[in-house]
């Protein structure tokens, strides 16, 4: 199932069809075995800015950091065989063919572990049926929507002010928190006329268009097939005062093609994974992902719900390992949820470490079509929401209208989740993640149509503010990690003093109280552990000093 727009195949796309004709494998490698590539030099495989990413956030470099052995990839080239993209997380590189004496000659290779099947040509009538895809589609620009007002605003929003709005987070551009210094990475199914389109004036002139690659056509280009991204990226980038502000503008991007629209195969699960190591490499701060995966050409190949379980698909795992990197993973939660036989989340959305963003209308009711959960292992998605339904957006030939589906949600919550990082970058992507949710309309009770509700962005930014992990006055007598957290693992007295420690909810309530005559580390944790989702302060007193500390927990 493909959570792309309504769309109407071209003759040019048909040709491009016919030029992907082979069958299409993956070759997964045994190791990486004499490697000429070092943790010692990683920037022989990553850029200053993804390198500067892992020392900011404590990320140790991993064995799957290193990029797929250049001997094994020229190995299987040798056998005839047309390489189109390795992917070092999975140790493993999609290759071409028609040939089964090529398939023979690369399984004999003594570093090749197996050789699978991701692509077969489809009939005429398959791909005469992806012309229309799954329940998203565009409505006219009627200019009806709510407008900015130069009297009222420093940005004339136009149509796109109430997807802002809603989540509260003009008041972060008025701060001057507009994305500026955030590197948005876009994967998509192509950006037709956004190297043109009127939107995106300003990030050409500024050179917030970072670059391109095309992980469906190697070498192609990303301005072709499909206008859905420049769709999603609008909703992010656009910057036309009157007509359409994203939630992003100062933000830079990188355009990335892993979907190929006039098809579903499982290489797309594959070319995804390249494309999120590319933009890991580059040093993307969020990756936005307006794509989804349950159903394919082949049914053999299909996704039941037992696989969305957080770590079966290829997509989600690929997803999670992004994640583990420091990016912040923004995916749609898909447009499955008016089914009657699989209303749920598609991967990558299932995966515990992505950001699953469902779809609202401008009055905050779940758009019908929005897929929920739980995930098969039971766990509350999707986490939060965000317009979705008539969301303000532009498409080809420098057009503006408007689109529903989690596809522009997604995108709506990414641009605004790169401005709250903006203000506070030495938070780890996991904590800008769960400080959204805990500002959510639902944060206290979260359920699975709606997850974590809609946040607040203003709330988000307090509570950032807010956490203090530190001192007072050059005091510290307990520490707490993780903060915000599910789960705490770390508490650390660096005195033995008596201490009297006092739990406050966000009312000002004492919620818990202890008195300690020496450290005890499990009665405290034992204690956060058991508040519920909350904002909270800690008061912790010796006889000579006091420690103020700010808690934000999630369930």
């Amino acid at each position: 199932m493909k959570h792309l727009f309504l769309f109407i195949l071209s003759f040019w796309a048909l040709s491009m069809f016919a030029q992907i004709a082979p069958d299409t494998y993956y070759v997964q490698f045994t190791d990486k075995n004499n490697s000429p590539y070092s943790f010692n030099h990683p920037e022989q495989f990553l850029t200053q800015r993804a390198i500067q990413r892992r020392m900011k956030h404590e990320i140790p470099f991993q064995e799957n950091d290193l990029p797929v052995n250049p001997d094994y990839l020229q190995g299987v080239a040798a056998t005839g065989a047309s390489i189109l993209f390795p992917t070092k997380w999975f140790n493993g590189v999609t290759i071409q063919t028609t040939n089964t004496a090529v398939l023979d000659a690369i399984n004999a290779l003594p570093y090749v572990l197996n050789i699978s099947k991701l692509h077969d040509q489809p009939s005429k009538q398959a791909w005469k049926e992806k012309a229309y895809f799954a329940n998203e589609y565009y409505t006219e620009s009627d200019q009806t929507g709510l407008k900015g007002s130069a009297n009222s605003l420093s940005f004339d929003y136009g149509n796109g002010l109430t997807q802002i709005n809603q989540i509260n987070g003009i008041a972060l551009h008025e701060a001057g928190l507009r994305g500026q210094g955030m590197v948005i990475a876009v994967l998509d199914g192509g950006f037709a006329d956004a190297d043109t389109h009127i939107a995106f004036d300003s990030l050409r002139a500024n050179n917030q268009i970072l670059g391109t690659k095309d992980f469906v056509h190697r070498g192609g280009s990303v301005y072709t097939e499909s206008s859905h991204g420049t769709s999603v990226l609008s909703t992010m980038g656009a910057n036309v005062p009157g007509q359409l502000i994203g939630t992003a503008p100062k933000a830079s991007y990188w355009l990335l093609r892993s979907e190929y629209v006039l098809s579903e195969h499982l290489i797309e699960e594959f070319n995804w994974a390249s494309a999120a190591e590319f933009a890991d490499s580059v040093g993307a701060d969020i990756i936005n992902s307006s794509l989804g995966y349950i159903d394919f050409d082949w049914s053999q190949w299909n996704h039941a719900y037992p696989d969305m379980d957080g770590n079966t698909c290829k997509v989600t795992i690929a997803a999670n390992l992004a994640a583990s990197k420091g990016i912040l993973v923004v995916n749609s939660a898909g447009n499955s949820g008016s089914s009657s036989s699989f209303p749920y989340i598609g991967a990558p959305a299932d995966g515990a470490d992505v950001f699953s963003i469902g779809a609202v209308t401008g009055e905050g009711i779940r758009a019908g079509f929005s897929s929920i959960g739980p995930t098969y292992d039971g766990r509350i998605k999707p986490d939060v929401m965000a317009m979705g339904q008539n969301t303000a957006l532009a498409n080809g030939n420098n057009n503006f209208t408007y689109g529903s589906g989690t596809s522009f949600s997604s995108p709506v919550m990414a641009g605004m989740s790169a401005c709250l990082w903006q203000a506070h970058p030495y938070f780890s992507n996991f904590e800008i993640k769960d400080a959204i949710m805990m500002s959510g309309d639902k944060a206290v009770a979260p359920d699975v149509q709606y997850g974590y509700g809609i946040p607040d962005f203003v709330l988000a930014n307090s509570f950032l503010t807010s956490i203090d992990t530190g001192t007072q006055k050059d005091v510290t007598l307990l520490k707490i990690s993780p903060n915000p957290f599910h789960h705490v693992n770390g508490i650390w007295f660096p005195t033995q003093e008596s201490l009297v420690i006092r739990i406050f909810d966000s009312k000002g309530v004492i919620v818990k109280e202890l008195s300690l005559s020496n450290p005890q580390q499990g009665v405290v944790r034992d204690a956060l552990n058991g508040l519920s989702s909350g904002f909270y302060s800690v008061d912790v007193r010796s006889e000579n000093a006091r420690q103020l500390i700010k808690l934000v927990k999630f369930n």
